[in-house]
């Protein structure tokens, strides 16, 4: 399939997990890829993955810096000649952070990365992303947003806000055409998810094994998979998709 033939594509996270595969798999579709993260050796790494190296740039960036945000945007429209098709917000991170020992000051660098920079992104991308029905914007949120996830309020928090966002742009974007939508994985094989379980793996209760695949944890999501919802999200099957979540958990909720 060559679903984004002659389409550029913006990517947060581009250096590992998720972010790595849908690098690799909107290149695949056709896509010029531009993408964003702090790790210099992980994007070096998504280049060698890539089917085209030569249309894959990236720029370093921090999305805890709000100017290294907007240099990295502006870098990518200069790189793309001006033309974003599709924003990908897929960085984020994931710590502890117990109420009843808050540090205050991590958990509004959570906010940060999680929420408040990819909506700065958003806003210096919009100048470059057509309107008329072809541009898409993809936030990737995750079910904490709407499930408890005792000692990890600041990250459920702040994904919480990304999928109320995700519905506010999309109408907000209407009259641009300009759709939005919000996918909410869990359980995802990547690093980021083993390191949440080992932060939270001796909680007590069993709140965390209800994340796990109802056939087995051997069963549960990769990268690759959420890259693949990804692309169908951005692509023109998908275009009555729009101001809504989608969550992605091989069936985990179903068995609360």
């Amino acid at each position: 399939m060559n679903r984004f033939e002659g389409k550029n594509v913006l990517i947060t996270g581009a250096s590992a997990g998720i972010g790595q595969a849908t690098a690799v798999r909107f290149i695949a579709e056709g896509a010029t890829v531009f993408g964003l993260a702090r790790n210099r050796d992980g994007l070096k790494q998504t280049e060698t993955l890539v089917p085209a190296p030569a249309r894959f740039a990236f720029h370093l960036v921090d999305l805890a810096d709000d100017e290294a945000i907007i240099r990295g945007v502006r870098a990518a429209a200069e790189h793309l000649d001006g033309r974003i098709d599709v924003v990908c917000n897929i960085a984020g991170v994931t710590l502890k952070t117990p109420i009843d020992a808050l540090d205050i000051d991590l958990a509004r660098d959570i906010m940060q990365v999680n929420f408040t920079g990819p909506m700065r992104l958003i806003s210096e991308a919009l100048p470059h992303m057509p309107a008329g029905g072809g541009s898409s914007i993809i936030n990737i949120c995750s079910t904490s947003a709407s499930q408890a996830v005792p000692t990890l309020g600041a990250y459920a928090g702040s994904k919480a806000a990304l999928v109320s966002l995700s519905f506010t742009l999309a109408i907000e974007l209407a009259p641009r055409q300009i759709r939005v939508v919000a996918i909410s994985p869990s359980g995802v094989q990547t690093k980021m998810m083993w390191e949440i379980w080992e932060q939270v793996k001796d909680y007590e209760g069993d709140w965390y094994s209800r994340l796990i695949h109802p056939w087995g944890q051997e069963h549960s999501g990769n990268a690759a998979d959420m890259a693949g919802f990804i692309a169908f999200a951005a692509s023109p099957e998908a275009t009555y998709w729009n101001g809504s979540e989608i969550r992605i958990d091989g069936g985990a909720r179903a068995s609360f």
